[in-house]
């Protein structure tokens, strides 16, 4: 008999049509050691700057960005991937999906090969994009649930997601 919780992930797992989350391509995101954050804000505050200072802490070299620029713990905000003077292997977006979009467009022609959009992020129009041009794109989940060590409720949260099923195998 199916809980209601797995099929609420069933569900929320093929919101877009298609499933993309599978352990191989999270590993091959993960691996990646220059990540750009989209959506730090430089107040030091949301959702963004969580996963800027996780995955800093974590041993990545990460690069905010701000459509406003400015500055996250006396490091540089970025306005866009092309200001970054560093070699760029993955993107995490936290921004609108509008705003997703038009990163997506920038990603391609930098030719960056690993998207995360983290929920809410996501499009069905920037997941198409990224297939179309054979990105590595991961939607749908929280890298915080991945990119170790993972701690408070994303452990918890990965525990669940365990049990009933939907933590990628």
């Amino acid at each position: 008999m199916i809980t209601i919780l797995q099929l609420f992930f069933r569900l929320e797992e093929k919101k877009f049509g298609f499933i993309m989350n599978r352990r191989k391509s999270i590993e091959q995101f993960l691996s990646c050691k220059n990540v750009v954050i989209a959506g730090v804000s430089s107040k030091g505050k949301g959702f963004g700057v969580v996963v800027y200072n996780h995955l800093k802490k974590a041993g990545y070299n990460v690069f905010g960005l701000n459509i406003k620029g400015g500055l996250l713990n006396n490091e540089k905000l970025f306005t866009s991937l092309d200001a970054i003077p560093f070699k760029i292997d993955a993107v995490v977006t936290v921004v609108p999906p509008q705003q997703t979009e038009k990163i997506i467009d920038e990603i391609i022609l930098k030719n960056i090969n690993h998207v995360w959009m983290q929920q809410g992020s996501e499009s069905e129009k920037s997941i198409g994009k990224c297939i179309s041009k054979g990105i590595n794109v991961i939607s749908g989940e929280c890298i915080l649930m991945y990119a170790e060590p993972v701690k408070s409720i994303h452990s918890v949260h990965r525990f669940i997601n365990k049990l009933v099923g939907r933590y990628p195998n």
